[in-house]
């Protein structure tokens, strides 16, 4: 996400012009350096007014950047902001905008976690004071794996609760479960997966030479599964016959992996550098060569949650939004691991998670890889992922029929409840809610999944 929009907007050394990937002399600056630098400073409210401020003077310029900067060096950015405050009630606009939600119906939530760095928005929010901020009273629960924070969720017992991006969609399907209606107003982290494999199997990095294999993945309705049955199928094996996917919560996996169980997993960090740290496995790949920026876990709740506690789910959604924004800066990580690893939390060494956070880590092959992208946090919520994900669960089988793919994810995945967050707390949000994805060289059109689904040779359907 861009902090760009939240530069000084009275200064003549801040661009505000363009993107987070932008890769323009300018947006190399020193001045943009400056302004992040500034930002990572900053309380939530003050994003908000900043991001009031910059919305207020772009309009006065008509987003001519050049035109203001060469202003502000003309006349001074601090004589500007008086005479603009003498005809614009700066105050009054950032008063009603930050009181546009009420105090929160229910401020007493329980909220479940996997003990994963991809829960580490939801996670760092408590003991780093993000719900607290927004007038919540949250406890964030350690729950042992995916199954039982489904269940606690349907019956009530968790407010809102740590997901896998297919899990809302599955659902309300009644895929797996009875039909709920749920959503997904924020994804918690894309990348971040890996498939690990023992150390006795170092020869078999052709995946061909598979078949046999037993693999753990943390549930059937996730990005793990899906990811490593599309990885094999490329590689012409069929999922379903030529190797075995097992279930495995994710705190089992290196347990599993050093008793001879599996003989590799696709799994949620920590626990593919848990097993580089204890000398069992390797690092075969990570996920983010499968997908660039493919989706993982998120943030979910009963469809009731938004509608019958609207400040609560408003408030909520604020604070996760902005703990994920925190978590997307490098900058943040070491901290951000020391404040996650206690027992109540992930339990594990601070190291192993600052390898997975910084993305400086020891591959088990005698190499220091540098991937600072490991694992990222952007919480948009494209309805295309949603699709792409549905498509899979057809493929499989774990969907008997063809469904509206697109009704379905954008009942789910709620990108203008996201969108409206961002933009009010300074962040830039896209635009459209679709777009095409590139998985192992291969295009996924989201306009067409049966078309897509059709297009493998390896397939249930």
């Amino acid at each position: 996400m861009s902090v760009k929009s939240l530069g000084n907007p009275f200064s003549d050394k801040t661009d505000l012009r363009h993107g987070a990937d932008c890769g323009c002399d300018g947006c190399a600056a020193h001045a943009q350096a400056e302004a992040s630098r500034a930002v990572t400073t900053m309380s939530a409210e003050q994003m908000v007014e900043r991001a009031i401020e910059s919305a207020v003077v772009r309009s006065v310029f008509g987003h001519n950047d050049i035109q203001r900067r060469a202003f502000m060096g003309m006349l001074g950015g601090g004589t500007f902001a008086s005479i603009l405050a003498s005809v614009f009630p700066m105050d009054a606009a950032k008063a009603a905008i930050l009181d546009n939600l009420g105090p929160p119906e229910k401020p007493d939530l329980n909220i479940g976690f996997v003990p994963i760095t991809c829960a580490t928005p939801i996670i760092m929010a408590q003991p780093m004071g993000f719900y607290e901020r927004y007038g919540l009273n949250a406890q964030v629960i350690k729950t042992a794996g995916w199954a039982v924070a489904r269940d606690k969720s349907l019956s009530g017992e968790y407010d809102a609760s740590h997901m896998l991006t297919p899990m809302p969609l599955a659902m309300t399907l009644g895929a797996g479960s009875v039909a709920a209606p749920y959503i997904m107003p924020a994804v918690e982290n894309v990348n971040g997966q890996a498939i690990v494999l023992h150390n006795d199997h170092l020869d078999k990095r052709d995946p061909s030479q598979w078949r046999g294999m037993t693999f753990g993945v943390p549930f059937e309705y996730s990005m793990h599964n899906f990811l490593l049955r599309y990885y094999v199928a490329e590689f012409g094996l069929d999922p379903d016959t030529d190797i075995q996917i097992r279930v495995v919560p994710p705190p089992e996996m290196v347990a599993n992996l050093r008793a001879g169980n599996l003989d590799g997993f696709l799994s949620p960090d920590p626990f593919n550098q848990r097993a580089v740290w204890e000398g069992i496995g390797f690092i075969h790949l990570l996920t983010k060569d499968i997908w660039e920026g493919h989706p993982c876990c998120a943030f979910a709740a009963p469809l009731s949650f938004a509608t019958e506690l609207p400040n609560t789910y408003g408030a909520l959604l604020k604070a996760i939004i902005d703990a994920t924004q925190y978590a997307s800066d490098p900058a943040n990580r070491e901290e951000i691991s020391a404040a996650i690893a206690p027992e109540n939390y992930l339990n594990q060494p601070v190291e192993v998670i600052q390898q997975v956070l910084t993305g400086t880590f020891a591959d088990g092959l005698g190499n220091v890889q540098r991937v600072p992208d490991r694992i990222d946090f952007d919480p948009f919520p494209w309805h295309s992922m949603g699709v792409w994900i549905l498509t899979q669960m057809r493929r499989w089988g774990y969907i008997e029929n063809d469904i509206d793919y697109r009704a379905v994810a954008e009942q789910v995945y709620l990108a203008s409840d996201a969108r409206r967050i961002m933009e009010d707390l300074g962040y830039e949000a896209p635009t459209e809610t679709y777009r095409t994805h590139t998985i192992m060289g291969k295009t996924f059109d989201p306009a067409d999944p049966v078309g897509y689904i059709d297009s493998f040779a390896i397939r249930r359907t």
